[in-house]
C-alpha cells in the first residue's frame, strides 16, 4: 500500500490531484482539501505529486529492486 501524504496547510483544494489520480482513490472532503480515500487502490505513480501546484502531496514508494510487475503494468 502507498502512502500519499497531504500537507493540508499546503493543499488550497484545487483538485488537480484528484482529476490526474488514474484509480480515482483521492477526494476532497467537506473542507475542500484532498485525502486519500482509497489507499488501497493506489498504484504509486506519483501522478498526484506530479501535478500538485503547491508541492503539498508526497507518495512514499517503497524501493523494490528489479523491474516493475507486470500487475503494476497493468494498473
Amino acid at each position: 500500500m502507498a502512502v500519499v501524504s497531504i500537507n493540508s496547510q499546503w493543499c488550497k483544494g484545487c483538485g488537480i490531484c484528484t482529476a490526474f489520480c488514474p484509480k480515482n482513490t483521492l477526494e476532497l472532503d467537506q473542507g475542500g482539501k484532498a485525502f486519500q480515500a482509497r489507499p488501497d487502490d493506489c498504484i504509486r505513480c506519483g501522478m498526484c505529486a506530479l501535478y500538485c501546484p503547491d508541492l503539498a502531496v508526497t507518495v512514499d514508494r517503497p524501493r523494490t529492486k528489479g523491474k516493475i510487475s507486470q500487475q503494476e503494468v497493468q494498473a
